[in-house]
């Protein structure tokens, strides 16, 4: 049991949560869904589904934020793991 709680911290420590707590509340969305690519270090955050960006920026952390007519419909967090 203290391996499978270790390991839950250590995963909670590296997800870059305040990021997407931050986008979550500023949009007012009820929903969201996260995939995560461990292979790529890829964390994707979708507040629709299906999403159907048509526009994205690419801020300096690594992070892209997709938008559909203005409006963010998603995060794709690059080095999701190395994000504090």
């Amino acid at each position: 049991m203290a391996g499978k709680e270790e390991k839950n911290m250590a995963v909670n420590d590296s997800l870059p949560v305040k990021q997407i707590l931050n986008v979550f509340h500023e949009h007012s969305t009820d929903e969201m869904w996260i995939d995560y690519d461990s292979s790529a270090d890829v964390l994707y955050v979708n507040f629709q589904r299906p999403v159907h960006a048509d526009d994205s920026e690419m801020r300096d952390d690594d992070t892209i934020v997709r938008y559909q007519n203005g409006q963010v419909v998603g995060l794709t967090i690059l080095n999701a793991s190395t994000k504090p």
